[in-house]
């Protein structure tokens, strides 16, 4: 698969979120936890792929081994108007 602009900006947006797991995004758009961070290198400022980097390095939310819960998940307010990861209008 090819990535457009838009694809790499929601790629881009999942890395941020605390809770999406690189699972997630590896089931949504065939990239691995490492060519994610590739992308986010290639794609953010240095200063701001290493706040992302510190940020995300050892946290529990973002890989779905280490999750404590197990049923369930959290969900954006704004995630009931989300089809095929694009915002419904409203």
């Amino acid at each position: 698969m090819t990535l457009d602009g838009i694809r790499i900006d929601r790629i881009i947006e999942m890395a941020w979120e605390d809770r999406t797991t690189f699972e997630a995004i590896e089931f949504q758009f065939g990239l691995k936890e490492q060519e994610v961070i590739n992308l986010m290198r290639k794609e953010m400022k240095p200063s701001s792929f290493k706040m992302w980097r510190k940020r995300v390095q050892g946290r529990k939310t973002k890989h779905q081994k280490l999750r404590t819960f197990e049923k369930g998940r959290f969900k954006c307010s704004r995630q009931k108007t989300i089809s095929n990861n694009s915002i419904a209008k409203r």
